[in-house]
């Protein structure tokens, strides 16, 4: 499978960008929606193949760092196996041997024996299943590890096109179906097959015509097993995709919660949720059917079995061509043989569910990174002047269609900037100033190289930003954006972040942005723990807190949008201040909707679907009388109060 074919496989839903939406991660311009149905995006993927070899083989290269646990579960099960068969030997001697001549002594050792069996086989199951758990606990903390450090390489488009509900699912959901691949699929089988050898090979040994007497009901056995995995495994991904809707309706109304009791939509979501709640108890009905039918069918069969064994072995024993003994040993034999084929069939089911989960992981760990990532090591950085040059930059989040044959018809991209080209430089500020979707947001987007341009370069003191390794060019940037990020945790951590800085150097950051006042307040100070996304405080303290954050990270390039949006008219003069001396001897690029935040800028760059139409600073801007004039008259309510004036 290519790495970029699993984010819309044959058969699921097909993600594609729709313009003017609102993007939940950066863009504002990017959002996506299903081709289909809604409900399609969770749907889940029919395997084309029950066993892949290739995805096996990458399977067990995990399993390969714990081959002694394998090692140690093999032999138990082959133990447990072998001993299976001590109780119908031992209750065939006891019947055909130790019962005629009336030898107690016998009668009392095979009891024994058959005890100590018990016991052997209790303690090789308990074996068994500590080294298959620990095998598969292992594996699963290795895969998600690797997943997860994977999906911090990938770049940010790559989560535009994939709702973050299917990336859990690949961490969690398809992990843990092959924990149960590993814990109850392959070990165990391997068990179940060496159990059926060895039972199959003591019955023929011990008289063959019982044993094809014992198998004749295999072939119906094959069937209803069949029957029982082709509806288990329909059950199964129906449930899965069910509950993926579930899942993603209880996360999307419990977080605009808000908006559903403010518009009175209870009854409505009640009804919805009612629905999604009817179809997933429908799909697991469906499977429960399928085992109702199976087990009570498997267990008709074995009887039929245990039936014909009887009826075999009794001309036979009237023959004097068998001993009763042996029919003893048979019936046991005959049913421990079939309890390993039921098991079997569930663990075919595991296989099959193990082989889509690993194609659909793998695809994502195959899933090449956008741009260049390194982890950096914390290190504290010295802050030297930087000057950034966008050079005739082109941008599209939409790349068009590129004709495949003669009779296709290329499509242009929906540009969102169309040959950008201005130069920010130590020292001075840079606002960029219009509409929304003028571009201005795309713009701090590419200069942290979260995208990058189609055409043109975005140079930082000279060089090329796609040549500069993403830790060092995002090493430059401190960045205090509208949409704030709190981690959950406490606020010291939050402000640190990766920065190895002292507890007086967060402090000495919060107090120049005025956040401290805030902390101050709370009960435990800057160890205060906050909750998801930083729920426990306002908008306006986390801004604050956002600003610490860049105050802390002392970098040479700051990149404010809309940072005094949410803060009131007191705290932003006293951040005003602080926003003076920070300047000083750095690179500043702010995004700002209010025109009254940036009057104090050195240049205005002002968009408009997505070229530089206007440029200068305030003043100058207002005495072209062009749009900036407009933008300006309108946030002041000029034009509002000419027009009450006229009517």
């Amino acid at each position: 499978m290519r790495p970029d074919t699993w984010i819309a496989p044959p058969g699921s839903a097909t993600c594609v960008p729709i313009p003017g939406g609102g993007g939940a991660v950066l863009s504002p311009r990017l959002a996506y929606r299903s081709m289909s149905s809604p409900a399609t995006i969770h749907e889940e993927d029919a395997l084309s193949r029950t066993y892949d070899a290739h995805l096996m083989r990458r399977l067990l290269q995990y399993v390969s760092p714990y081959k002694l646990l394998v090692a140690g579960a093999l032999i138990l099960l082959m133990i447990e196996g072998v001993l299976q068969l001590a109780g119908p030997i031992l209750t065939q001697h006891v019947i055909d041997v130790a019962l005629p001549h009336r030898d107690g002594q016998a009668i009392m050792a095979a009891s024994a024996l058959f005890a100590a069996a018990l016991f052997a086989q209790f303690f090789c199951e308990f074996g068994e299943a500590m080294l298959t758990n620990l095998l598969g606990q292992s594996v699963m903390r290795d895969l998600r590890m690797e997943i997860f450090t994977h999906l911090q390489r990938l770049s940010i488009s790559f989560f535009d096109r994939n709702p973050a509900g299917r990336l859990i699912t690949r961490v969690t959901s398809d992990v843990e179906t092959l924990n149960e691949l590993f814990t109850s699929g392959v070990v165990s089988g391997l068990g179940d097959l060496f159990t059926l050898v060895a039972i199959g090979a003591a019955m023929f040994i011990m008289d063959w015509r019982l044993a094809l007497a014992a198998l004749v009901v295999i072939p119906f056995v094959a069937a209803v097993s069949h029957w029982f995995r082709t509806r288990v495994r329909d059950a199964y991904r129906d449930i899965r995709t069910r509950l993926a809707r579930i899942n993603s309706f209880l996360q999307e109304r419990i977080a605009g919660m808000r908006i559903v009791q403010l518009f009175g939509r209870e009854a409505h979501e009640s009804a919805e949720f009612r629905k999604l709640n009817e179809d997933h108890l429908h799909a697991h009905i469906r499977s429960i059917t399928a085992y109702a039918v199976y087990f009570p069918a498997i267990e008709l069969l074995t009887s039929v079995a245990i039936a014909l064994l009887i009826v075999t072995s009794a001309s036979l024993v009237a023959a004097n061509s068998l001993s009763v003994g042996t029919v003893a040993a048979f019936l046991m034999l005959g049913r421990r043989f079939y309890q390993p084929l039921q098991d079997l069939a569930e663990k075919f089911n595991i296989l099959q569910s193990a082989m889509a989960s690993s194609e659909r992981i793998f695809a994502l760990l195959d899933t090449e990174p956008g741009t260049e990532s390194r982890t950096p090591s914390p290190q504290k950085r010295q802050r030297t002047p930087v000057e950034v040059r966008f050079d005739d930059v082109w941008f599209a989040y939409d790349r068009g269609h590129v004709a495949s044959s003669p009779s296709d018809v290329p499509s242009e991209p929906e540009w969102v900037l169309k040959g950008v080209t201005f130069t920010a430089s130590p020292g001075r500020t840079l606002a960029l100033v219009g509409h929304t979707g003028a571009g201005k947001t795309t713009i701090v987007n590419l200069l942290m190289r979260l995208y990058d341009p189609q055409r043109g370069r975005i140079l930082v003191n000279g060089r090329d930003i796609r040549e500069m390794p993403l830790d060092e060019l995002r090493g430059l940037i401190a960045y205090v954006q509208q949409d704030i990020f709190l981690f959950a945790g406490d606020i010291a951590t939050n402000i640190r972040l990766s920065n190895p800085l002292t507890d007086d150097e967060v402090r000495n950051a919060a107090v120049l942005s005025g956040a401290d006042r805030v902390i101050r307040r709370l009960s435990d100070g800057y160890a205060h723990e906050l909750g998801e996304r930083g729920a426990s405080l306002s908008v306006g303290e986390r801004q604050l807190l956002s600003f610490a954050r860049a105050v802390a990270a002392d970098a040479s390039l700051l990149v404010l949008v809309e940072a005094t949006s949410a803060i009131d008219s007191e705290i932003e003069a006293e951040i005003q201040r602080a926003l003076a001396i920070l300047m000083e001897g750095r690179t500043t690029i702010a995004i700002a909707h209010r025109l009254s935040t940036i009057v104090e800028a050195d240049d205005i760059l002002v968009l408009h679907h997505g070229e530089v139409v206007e440029s200068g600073t305030h003043e100058a801007l207002l005495a072209k009388g062009g749009l900036y004039l407009r933008l300006w008259r309108l946030q002041s309510g000029e034009i509002g109060r000419h027009v009450l004036r006229a009517g």
